[in-house]
């Protein structure tokens, strides 16, 4: 009989899936546990970090100053005199006796139109003023008579009244014959144009043996030893115009300076005359009139250029342009605390003047605002603060 046989098994190296698991996950775990440990060795064997040093920036102290505020104003310069020389009467122009642009007096003979046929009409005015004349002598003669036989009651007195009414009519005819005569030497006279002041000619736009009607623009004279600057000034600039002037008039005065279009400077100031009595409701504007000598004829009818109106303050706290920056149309300055810290305050400007605003309210003198560098800072931020004097930057912008 056949006995079972045992084979046993051969001994392997070989592992279970579960157990390959368990390893990695140990082996994982150990290689954590070394890797904080040595981050933990660095971590606690590193010098702590310093803190950064505040920024350094230019901060300048607010201080009131007299200040003379600068406004420039669009001007329109015209001749003190200047007016249109027209014909007053129609005819031919027959002679130019002047050249345009050329001085002249006051009388001088401009311009000769065609005489013949108002001499002619001066010519049937004196003949009819004659006619006139005689016929009104022959009616006072003819109540002389009347009156004498009245005197002797030959006829009746109705007769004495009816040639004194032919008298009165006679000398009526005198007077109306006397004013054409008189029509028809004037009208004589307007064809001879003269200057009606000392001036300069300007442009003649007509030539001899042009056809000359009545109202006819032969040229103009300008009267330019003074000129008139006309300038509008808006209602807020014109009221502290105004009040710097009821303050302190010893200190403003309507003295005024004239910019050519050039840019150059005219060299002799003016003086503001007259304003208008109300404002313009369109532009809300006001119209000065200055006058400027022109002894030189520089400046001529027509031309333009600016006038700059001074208003002095006595006490203007000024801020430099680049210490604001805006937010929502209100502007803002950084103002620096005793110990060095930024706080950001809004404050209203009262006007400008250069690269400064004047500040209405807001701020106060003595308190210090960061100059530059603005836009990087946030509230409470502290800086180390680098004075910069107002005198300087002053005498900056006044280079």
């Amino acid at each position: 009989m056949n006995q079972p046989s045992f084979k046993m098994p051969l001994l392997t190296l070989w592992t279970s899936p579960r157990a390959a698991l368990r390893q990695r996950l140990w082996g994982g775990v150990l290689l954590a546990v070394l890797a904080a440990g040595v981050s933990s060795c660095s971590v606690e064997g590193k010098t702590p970090e310093q803190p950064a040093a505040p920024e350094v920036l230019p901060v300048v102290a607010l201080k009131t100053t007299e200040q003379e505020l600068f406004h420039d104003y669009v001007a329109d310069v015209q001749a003190v005199r200047n007016v249109e020389v027209r014909a007053q009467v129609a005819g031919f122009l027959e002679q130019i006796f002047v050249d345009e642009g050329r001085p002249v007096k006051k009388g001088q003979p401009l311009f000769q139109l065609n005489a013949s046929a108002h001499k002619n009409r001066l010519s049937q005015a004196q003949a009819a003023l004659a006619g006139a004349q005689a016929q009104a002598s022959a009616a006072r003669v003819e109540r002389e008579r009347v009156r004498l036989l009245v005197e002797e009651n030959i006829i009746a007195k109705t007769e004495l009244a009816l040639a004194s009414s032919k008298v009165k009519d006679a000398e009526a005819r005198v007077a109306e014959a006397r004013a054409g005569e008189a029509a028809a030497r004037l009208s004589l006279g307007y064809t001879l144009v003269r200057a009606p002041f000392d001036g300069i000619i300007d442009r003649i736009p007509l030539k001899r043996g042009s056809v000359v009607e009545e109202g006819t623009l032969l040229t103009t004279v300008s009267d330019l030893h003074e000129v008139y600057a006309y300038f509008n000034v808006g209602e807020g600039e014109y009221l502290q115009y105004v009040k710097a002037r009821q303050q302190h008039p010893d200190r403003h005065s309507d003295s005024v300076r004239l910019t050519l279009a050039d840019g150059s400077a005219y060299p002799i100031p003016g003086h503001i005359e007259t304003t208008e009595s109300e404002f313009n409701p369109n532009t809300g504007s006001l119209a000065f009139r200055a006058r400027f000598a022109n002894p030189q004829r520089m400046l001529k009818h027509g031309a333009s250029g600016r006038i700059r109106l001074t208003t002095t303050l006595p006490a203007a706290l000024l801020l430099p342009q680049k210490s604001v920056f805006e937010i929502q149309d209100k502007n803002y300055v950084y103002v620096v605390d005793a110990q060095g810290a930024v706080h950001m305050r809004n404050f209203v400007p009262q006007t400008r003047t250069g690269d400064f605003y004047v500040v209405k309210q807001g701020l106060k003198p003595g308190e210090r605002v960061v100059y530059e560098g603005a836009a990087s800072l946030r509230d409470g931020q502290r800086i180390q603060p680098k004075a910069v004097h107002l005198d300087s930057l002053l005498a900056l912008a006044a280079r």
